[in-house]
């Protein structure tokens, strides 16, 4: 079952009860930090929990809350993968904070492995689980747009990947056996594409040759909320850090080496992102004396990708 009350838990539950008191004081008409606020949220979603039943797996209950699967194993290290036991609470990984750039149109974030739609005014209109480039065919970072729609779509199995696979053929018609899946938006990058799949439970891992996978309902959703010519943009931040409210939070996933290892069911090796004292300092601006350094330096040991409220003003 799943639910969204706040009771006592430990560490990762307690870090989400912060988040959604937080969201529900943004969301009170007329509340103090309601009316303070003038711009689009810098997060997406609500906590959500689930106790474990008999039969569970994390790759059934990734596909059920529409969560990625390494993102759902980082937000609960220690829980076997195939047999978690029975009566175990899970914390499903469905808050998020918005990744640093230009809120428009497509943004993939590479490093919590997510996809985020933008409307009018940067306001995000929905954020889904995506599977990115393994090693060897990362995913490219920048910004492109979207050059064309195909709906069942024919796969021209690029000579780069039937070297590494001969017995793959020249082309996969649309069908069951087509890993494109049902819909297919195909970047302005050369062969570079946004689509669905025909393995589900490869979304939410770095298992693709660097093109942007989602579960079929997502891609069938966003293939006709987007026109061609809307913008792309892909980012790899680990560690993503705003105000909500009169809040500071932090969130912090593994990078996509730490991923690897985290999928496989491996101890991952200690990593800091990259000059995050600074990156912390900076955004708490005047208010830096507040700062809870112990929660900050949890988040960053655990990258359990969760976010955490890190100051208070």
């Amino acid at each position: 079952m799943a639910s969204t009350k706040t009771g006592s838990r430990g560490a990762p539950g307690a870090l989400w009860a912060v988040a959604l008191a937080v969201l529900v004081a943004l969301a009170v008409p007329g509340g103090a930090a309601g009316a303070a606020r003038t711009a689009p949220l810098p997060i997406v979603g609500a906590p959500t929990y689930h106790e474990v039943a008999p039969g569970d797996t994390l790759l059934d209950l990734a596909l059920r809350y529409n969560v990625g699967y390494t993102e759902l194993r980082s937000a609960n290290p220690g829980v076997d993968a195939w047999t978690p036991a029975p009566g175990t609470e899970l914390v499903i990984p469905t808050v998020h904070l918005l990744p640093t750039t230009r809120r428009k149109g497509i943004v993939v974030n590479l490093a919590d492995q997510r996809l985020y739609l933008f409307g009018r005014g940067g306001a995000v209109i929905r954020s889904m689980p995506i599977g990115v480039g393994s090693d060897g065919w990362g995913t490219p970072s920048g910004t492109t747009r979207i050059a064309r729609k195909r709906v069942r779509p024919t796969w021209h199995v690029p000579k780069s990947i039937r070297a590494e696979n001969p017995l793959l053929p020249a082309v996969v018609p649309p069908g069951p056996d087509n890993p494109l899946g049902a819909y297919a938006l195909s970047l302005a990058w050369p062969a570079y594409v946004i689509h669905g799949t025909n393995k589900p439970y490869g979304v939410g891992r770095r298992v693709s040759h660097g093109c942007i996978r989602l579960y079929p309902a997502d891609i069938a959703w966003l293939f006709h909320e987007v026109d061609v010519g809307v913008e792309v943009t892909v980012v790899d931040q680990p560690m993503k850090i705003a105000w909500v409210g009169d809040a500071l939070m932090l969130e912090v996933h593994p990078s996509q080496t730490q991923a690897d290892s985290v999928e496989a069911g491996q101890r991952v090796a200690a990593e800091d992102p990259a000059e995050y004292r600074h990156r912390v300092l900076d955004a708490a601006g005047d208010h830096a004396e507040g700062l809870d350094w112990t929660r900050v330096a949890d988040a960053v040991r655990r990258r359990n990708g969760l976010p955490v409220m890190i100051l208070t003003r």
